[in-house]
């Protein structure tokens, strides 16, 4: 098996220090460095404190020699397409972002920027927080299994307005959602 702990942290541009500190609960830049090299063990545990930290999945830490992993070549820029001096290998998030339930919207038809096949992965956050998604696609359920999707664009109180996608909708308004999921990854497929 090889660690790939330095090369997902070199991809995030990422010191020792800064991963020992994302660590919960923290530990030291020589701990990584340890577990990097092979010095120390990497166990379960680690793995999961690492990939937690990280913000990918445990699993990716380590890899086979005998399976291929994709890599990023080139970096679009204002200028266009840039070769990297090395190529990097190219990590799936698993955690959006720590503390938030995943949830996936799957598109079935075309609506607004979004594309029949899209998904698109949300973050669960509690309804108190929805100032923090003003301006973001949402989506939020509503009675009966039913949910509206869209922009959110504005919270009075308990209230919460949603703009669908797509010209000439009308804004929608749900009282006390139970959550709101915030949309964090659009997965395209070409």
């Amino acid at each position: 098996m090889i660690n790939r702990i330095r090369d997902i942290r070199k991809a995030k541009g990422w010191t020792l220090a800064d991963l020992a500190e994302a660590c919960a609960p923290p530990t030291t830049a020589q701990t990584i460095g340890r577990l990097e090299t092979g010095m120390r063990n990497l166990s379960i545990k680690w793995m999961d404190r690492i990939g937690a930290a990280l913000e990918v999945d445990p699993q990716s830490l380590v890899r086979s020699d005998e399976k291929a992993v994709p890599h990023v070549i080139a970096a679009l820029t204002e200028s266009g397409p840039e070769a990297l001096r090395k190529p990097a290998d190219a990590v799936l998030p698993t955690e959006l972002n720590i503390g938030g339930t995943q949830l996936v919207l799957a598109v079935k038809a075309s609506a607004g920027e979004y594309r029949a096949g899209d998904q698109l992965w949300l973050r669960q956050i509690d309804p108190e927080d929805a100032a923090r998604a003003i301006n973001r696609d949402v989506l939020v359920p509503r009675s009966g299994g039913r949910f509206y999707f869209g922009r959110l664009i504005d919270r009075q109180g308990t209230l919460v307005g949603i703009l669908p996608p797509g010209l000439g909708q009308k804004q929608q308004v749900v009282d006390k959602p139970a959550w709101i999921g915030v949309a964090e990854m659009l997965v395209r497929a070409l």
